[in-house]
């Protein structure tokens, strides 16, 4: 109703003023009679095109769009969904790349090109920051290239559309935008957010390692730069044991496959034509040919190798002079690469004699020939291509890392690096006290953030217990050794000897980390290395525990790489053992604070480990030992029955002379004596004690002889069975009662493999000195 009214007070007063012109009462302007309808015409235009443009941007009618766009330039701004997105917002997100180029072409056309560019959505993202998060060089380049300075823009959290391309590891579409930088120091402005998170942050925490080297070589200074925690991008690498070979366990057939594999180096990308050249050649090559035909292809890139390792040697007898780094990579030229970086990214061979590099390329050759015959498609072999590729260029990145940083600023843990070259508008870098403590920029221009200033002086002393805290984080060199990262801890000493003496908050040295952490590799580096182990090695924590009072403590995680609880106690004493043996007797120190030796300490932590390695034996033996006893009544009814009977007159077998009758009565009577075997051990074991010490050797010893005698008597039983059978079947069926026989035994040999890896699991633990360590990240 109220609707109505409102419609009909305009033709109201209109009528009334034109009969006051009619009848002249008074003087109103004609243009005045036509403004009510041109304004309302103004405001309901807008609006009607809007939904029109949403309807069509849903259904993906983009010509309609494009139409809209041209015909009515205020539609450029308008926000037509609930989060704030425009059209071109909509369209890069539907990665509709000649769309975009048609919007960004009417939207440039227009004197306020850039309002409509910059227009944000509820996230604070420009359409810039949509195709960066995409990737999609394309349409980066399209809307970048209108104006350069949206690369300033940033988001609700302080992101550019620079730094949102490191975030989702778009190495191609970071390459484009960074070319588009006015200087180094732009660069540097685009590359941090509001936290003091940089695109080295990111590229590492993502595991994006080539992205990541080429970060380094344009902007190295970041290596040294840290986050409002502390954090740099090496204590990242150093938290993260999955990168590295170190962290990974691979099976025996893995491990052959994985040593076979050859990955390239990192190099590094001069410009970013050659990037995006590059990466068109590979998926022209990849779409070149069927998918079936992908064996074919890389036997004819084998051949192809075999070729040019034939005769790389004579083209190196005449470029005897240096220039075969320019053989294997192209991209990097002298012209715009530095000496320096040349000889740090060549072609591979440079920890090999000159003369050995025909050598290393024909075993590279072979090892690709293997795969070729393995199949390199298979999904095996691909993960662990991905899986060496990622621990290579890992390696790549630390060395460039540890290359960079100042051992000054590695020495004070990383918080007094230099965090300036930003944007006085958008952030400013984080300051630091002579204390250590980290102090948050303020603005000088804002008066109430002044304010706030003189009220966080009050608050200072309450906060600055906690920024003790942050400065006093673990160095990378500890957290590696946490992690178990040996590649990391070798370099570091070797790079920075002196960090064999730092400590955390805890005051724990490298050496009481790793033994703590149950880190055997970075425990055996230590030992190995030339370092004053007295100092190092005899040091205690703030509580006064020495490195075996901590190989004594069991924390709430279980590090061993084996199966069951009784195993991990068998390893935890081993662990406690090769610590204890690694230095001279009364080494260590005996007493902690808390007036604890060693060994009060690992009874006091393993009681629940012990209890539960004895139940766990105890299920074990009860159901091994009952099949045991069964064997034994089989093998004993068995090795009593003759096949065939006795001969009246001698008493003799009557069929002493075949073959099949021989292993008969050899194998019934090793399966007789091998059970009885097995059911002693395991009845040893459920009378046992269960002490700590009985972990050690005693009882997983009893336990592998009992499965042994186990496995051999029920594969005696089988032969028995066999052989004793043949002497029915063997005139009807002949040669054809032996895949009989092995269907038939196809059941329990099926047992038997699963039970196998236990008997491996033991085997092992019981014969290796130092125990496996399974790796899982250690959290920051």
């Amino acid at each position: 109703m109220d609707s109505n009214i409102s419609f009909q007070k305009p033709k109201i007063i209109i009528i009334i003023i034109i009969n006051a012109v009619l009848f002249n009462h008074i003087n109103v302007p004609l243009s005045l009679l036509q403004l009510p309808i041109r304004r309302g015409r103004k405001e309901m235009e807008p609006i009607s095109e809007e939904k029109e443009l949403f309807k069509c941007a849903m259904k993906g009618e983009w010509n309609t769009v494009i139409r809209i766009y041209k015909n009515n330039p205020s539609v450029h701004v308008a926000k037509i969904i609930r989060s704030g997105d425009t059209a071109l917002h909509i369209a890069v997100s539907n990665v509709q790349e000649d769309i975009v180029e048609q919007l960004v072409e009417l939207i440039s056309a227009q004197s306020e090109c850039r309002k409509a560019l910059e227009m944000r959505n509820e996230q604070g993202n420009t359409p810039l920051h949509a195709a960066a998060s995409l990737g999609n060089v394309r349409m980066c380049q399209c809307i970048v290239r209108v104006d350069s300075s949206l690369l300033e823009i940033r988001n609700n959290v302080g992101e550019t559309p620079l730094f949102m391309a490191a975030l989702y590891g778009k190495k191609e579409a970071f390459l484009c935008l960074n070319s588009y930088c006015q200087s180094q120091e732009e660069g540097y402005s685009y590359c941090r957010r509001k936290d003091g998170e940089n695109v080295l942050h990111c590229a590492i925490s993502g595991d994006y390692f080539d992205l990541a080297f080429q970060i380094i070589y344009l902007y190295e200074d970041l290596v040294n730069y840290v986050n409002e925690n502390g954090i740099s991008a090496l204590h990242l690498l150093a938290s993260n044991p999955t990168a590295f070979r170190s962290g990974s366990h691979l099976g025996r057939c893995s491990h052959l496959i994985y040593n076979c594999i050859i990955v390239e180096p990192l190099k590094v990308e001069t410009s970013f034509k050659q990037s995006s050249s590059k990466g068109q050649s590979k998926e022209t090559m990849r779409i070149s040919y069927p998918g079936n035909y992908q064996t074919c292809m890389h036997l004819f890139h084998l051949l192809k190798q075999l070729v040019q390792v034939v005769t790389k040697r004579s083209s190196r007898k005449t470029n005897r002079g240096g220039s075969d780094e320019n053989i294997e990579a192209p991209n990097v030229t002298s012209e715009t690469v530095p000496k320096e970086d040349r000889r740090r990214h060549g072609d591979g061979h440079q920890f090999f004699p000159s003369n050995y590099v025909t050598l290393v390329d024909f075993v590279k050759l072979l090892s690709k020939a293997m795969l070729v015959i393995l199949g390199l498609g298979s999904r095996r072999i691909r993960k662990l291509r991905e899986k060496k590729r990622k621990h290579t260029w890992a390696v790549q990145v630390m060395n460039e890392l540890l290359q960079h940083v100042s051992i000054y600023q590695y020495e004070d843990n990383g918080c007094r690096a230099q965090l300036s070259l930003y944007d006085a508008d958008e952030i400013k870098p984080y300051e630091f006290t002579e204390d250590g403590d980290i102090k948050m920029p303020i603005d000088d221009s804002d008066p109430a953030k002044q304010r706030d200033q003189s009220k966080g002086k009050t608050l200072e002393a309450g906060e600055k217990k906690k920024t003790k805290e942050v400065a006093k984080r673990e160095t990378p060199i500890l957290i590696a050794a946490k992690s178990g990262i040996t590649e990391m801890v070798d370099q570091i000493l070797q790079r920075f000897p002196v960090a064999i003496h730092e400590m955390n908050s805890e005051n724990k040295n490298i050496v009481l980390l790793a033994v703590e952490n149950r880190q055997p590799h970075v425990y055996q580096l230590l030992l190995k290395k030339n370092i004053m182990k007295d100092s190092v090695f005899r040091a205690v924590d703030e509580k006064g525990n020495s490195a075996l009072h901590l190989a004594a403590m069991l924390g709430d995680h279980k590090p061993w790489l084996i199966p069951g609880a009784a195993l991990q106690m068998q390893w935890e004493i081993k662990w406690y053992e090769f610590v204890k043996h690694s230095m001279p007797v009364h080494f260590f120190a005996r007493y902690n604070k808390e007036n604890k030796t060693p060994k009060d300490i690992f009874t006091d932590t393993h009681k629940q480990l012990v209890d539960k390695g004895g139940e766990w034996l105890t299920n074990t033996s009860e159901s091994c030992s009952v099949v045991a006893a069964l064997i034994a009544t089989v093998a004993f009814a068995t090795s009593t029955t003759v096949p065939g009977g006795v001969k009246s007159e001698s008493g003799k077998p009557t069929l002493e002379n075949h073959p099949a009758f021989d292993v008969f009565a050899i194998s019934s009577l090793i399966a007789l004596c091998f059970s009885v075997t097995a059911v002693v051990m395991f009845l040893s074991i459920l009378t046992s004690r269960y002490q700590e010490r009985d972990f050690g050797i005693d009882l997983p010893r009893k336990l592998l002889l009992g499965l042994t005698s186990l496995f051999v008597s029920i594969a005696s039983v089988l032969v028995s069975f066999c052989a004793g059978h043949f002497f029915i079947l063997k005139d009807k069926l002949k040669y054809a009662a032996f895949p009989v026989y092995a269907v038939t035994c196809l059941p329990v040999t099926l047992f038997a493999i699963a039970q196998f890896p236990l008997y491996l699991d033991l085997a092992w633990a019981l014969f290796k000195k130092v125990p496996q360590r399974s790796y899982q990240a250690i959290p920051l």
